[in-house]
């Protein structure tokens, strides 16, 4: 059994590869589907095409390794209440993630409801672990991560035609924080 200090460890380190494995799934998921448009898709569009098992697959995964940063952020947060609800929420996303790569499209409507919960989700954690931070006395990384949060939820004030663009920014705007509370987890810095 690991330590508490090597189970942080790997915490963080599976928020460092979370985004690697989610971005590098879905851009071949994109190169193996000539029909996509960034403009007219949703990138769930790509879980029942041919490239279906790569994006599948990969969102699976990226859920799971997201899920156990997620359990990471828990045991790092101790009592630090509102840190601990915004990993809470964080971990919900991370369920949602997995279940947008388990029920595709074709699944019909639970696939709706998983993605519009990841979508939800994902800047209310970083709201909520944000000013967490800042009443624990973080208060640049807890600014930082609440603007983070308000620029993953940017994206749907806009209409689009389809939705790629926004989900693709919403994921990526968060992937920065998440890197670098991994990083901060892995190196012993993002506790407390």
């Amino acid at each position: 059994m690991l330590d508490r200090e090597k189970r942080l460890r790997v915490a963080g380190l599976c928020g460092v590869i979370v985004p690697v494995v989610a971005f590098s799934c879905i851009f071949i998921a994109i190169s193996l589907s000539p029909w996509f448009s960034w403009t007219a898709n949703a990138l769930s569009d790509l879980g029942v095409g041919e490239a279906a098992w790569v994006f599948n697959s990969g969102l699976m995964a990226s859920g799971i390794l997201m899920m156990i940063f997620a359990a990471g952020l828990l045991v790092a947060f101790g009592g630090r209440a509102l840190r601990r609800v915004g990993a809470v929420f964080l971990f919900f996303d991370a369920v949602a993630l997995f279940g947008i790569g388990v029920f595709s499209e074709a699944a019909g409507d639970i696939h709706s409801y998983f993605s519009v919960a990841f979508f939800v989700l994902l800047p209310l954690s970083l709201f909520l672990l944000g000013a967490g931070a800042v009443m624990a006395g973080s208060k640049k990384f807890g600014s930082f991560t609440i603007v983070d949060g308000i620029l993953a939820a940017l994206p749907w004030a806009f209409g689009w035609d389809g939705v790629a663009i926004p989900e693709a920014i919403s994921a990526l705007v968060a992937s920065i924080w998440i890197v670098a509370e991994g990083a901060r987890l892995y190196l012993g810095h993002g506790k407390g």
